[in-house]
């Protein structure tokens, strides 16, 4: 699940009402509320996640602009030269700021947002960086399409190659004045439809759900650039995609998302939503994809999780940091700890985002992993890089 940047969006609403050609109206500013920006009344006018749908690709890896909002994730552990370890983020998000296409006609005018967050952990050096960047969704500068799926933001970019077939390759560019990604991305799995076909609840009330497909597994080689250091990388990703108009109760506060690829081929995908009172709710799921592809449905009656210690963020809020992942039905017993402590992006929505290492055992055979975990609701807004 990939929410904290709708709230972004949200924070800067009045900003970007001049995309619509409107005059704002100054409001006091207020720290933004993940339950109530993305709650059921978030969604009038807007297409609804309610029922299952029938999935066509590669169209459906395209944008679905009927929605309020989408976001194409992606995230991977990667290996340079002399054993160098890198773990990289790139997320696109698409947020429409008012149903419907907008009221001119004209390539000034939009009602379509694009935020993208790009960040690149260097674990030898213990060296995160990233990047935010904002952009409406006009005059070439940002934009998604689904004739030969393509999402961008300026020069950051994931797309499909439509020669590659219903589950082919990825290209993605990102990069920076420090920075820079090349990456080409190859499924060794088929899609995932998480949820039920696709159709992920989220709460007990029926328009808090999106749609929310994986392709867990995607073998990764291209070249990093940090400062004046170049390498050629290698290694696995995981992209994400997911729609909706809205996705969290009042009671929620904020999840835990959990993806890890491990070295017999299992792949492992659970977000543990938590409500206000510090419960974890029972809309939490997940799925265990086997190495041969087919997938085993996880709810919070399957998998337990325990925080084995803390992290405090130099900038305020305390994260988990190491957990205890078992799931007993698939003789999975994990221990999953960040490959690096200080993996924050200090947005408008604070949140951690980062590589993990993964140790554990399968039955009686020992096993390891790599994967990537997000935290939301931990910390206080901060000021946008």
């Amino acid at each position: 699940m990939r929410l904290a940047a709708t709230c972004i969006c949200l924070s800067i609403l009045v900003i970007l009402h001049a995309c619509r050609g409107e005059s704002p109206t100054p409001v006091a500013a207020a720290e933004p509320s993940l339950a109530a920006l993305l709650g059921a009344n978030a969604n009038d006018g807007f297409a609804t996640a309610t029922t299952p749908r029938d999935f066509e690709f590669p169209r459906d890896h395209g944008p679905h602009k009927a929605f309020r909002n989408e976001w194409w994730y992606v995230t991977g552990n990667l290996d340079g030269e002399n054993g160098r370890r890198f773990g990289y983020e790139l997320t696109l998000f698409r947020f429409a700021l008012a149903p419907g296409a907008p009221s001119a006609e004209s390539d000034w005018f939009t009602n379509q947002v694009y935020i993208g967050h790009f960040a690149i952990s260097n674990i030898e050096d213990d060296e995160f960086v990233f990047h935010e960047r904002v952009s409406r969704g006009a005059t070439g500068l940002a934009g998604s399409q689904s004739q030969a799926p393509r999402v961008w933001l300026y020069d950051w970019n994931l797309r499909y190659r439509p020669d590659t077939g219903r589950t082919g390759s990825w290209q993605l560019h990102a990069q920076t004045d420090d920075a820079l990604l090349d990456l080409s991305l190859d499924p060794t799995k088929p899609v995932v439809l998480q949820g039920v076909a696709g159709l992920s609840q989220k709460s007990a009330d029926a328009a808090n759900a999106s749609y929310y497909y994986s392709m867990p597994r995607l073998k990764t080689a291209g070249t990093l650039r940090l400062g004046d250091e170049e390498f050629s990388v290698q290694g696995l990703s995981w992209l994400d995609r997911e729609w909706s108009s809205s996705a969290l109760s009042a009671r929620q506060a904020g999840w835990d998302w959990f993806a890890v690829q491990l070295d017999d081929g299992t792949d492992l995908m659970f977000y543990q939503l938590r409500q206000t009172d510090g419960s974890i709710d029972e809309f939490s799921a997940g799925s265990l994809i086997k190495a041969d592809g087919s997938v085993v449905p996880l709810t919070t009656d399957d998998v337990e999780i325990d925080v084995l210690d803390y992290w405090d963020s130099p900038l305020g809020g305390t994260y988990p940091h190491g957990w205890h992942i078992r799931v007993a039905k698939e003789l999975l017993d994990l221990r999953v700890e960040p490959a690096m402590a200080a993996q924050e992006l200090a947005t408008f929505v604070r949140y951690w985002e980062g590589a993990v290492d993964v140790f554990g055992t399968r039955g009686a055979n020992r096993i390891t992993g790599r994967g990537y975990v997000e935290l939301t609701g931990y910390a206080t807004a901060g000021a946008v890089e």
